[in-house]
């Protein structure tokens, strides 16, 4: 299981989303993807991805103005 870190800062919607979609497809099942976003609809698009695509989010948690999730693939 790998953990991979991506720091989508500065992005605006729906790039952070579309980005994580991406790098999802070349991960393994388990494998864990951290992303740090500051886009204002980052929280609500990521819990609907995840619903979506059937993956669990772990963890989801604000840091300044940005938020920080985990998502299992």
């Amino acid at each position: 299981m790998a953990t991979r870190n991506f720091d989508y800062r500065g992005l605006k919607c729906p790039d952070p989303t579309l980005k994580l979609s991406m790098e999802a497809y070349s991960m393994a099942p388990g494998d864990i993807l951290e992303v740090l976003a500051d886009c204002p609809t980052f929280e609500h698009d990521v819990k609907a991805w995840c619903q979506r695509h059937k993956k669990a989010l772990l963890l989801i948690k604000a840091e300044g103005a940005a938020k920080r999730c985990q998502v299992r693939i």
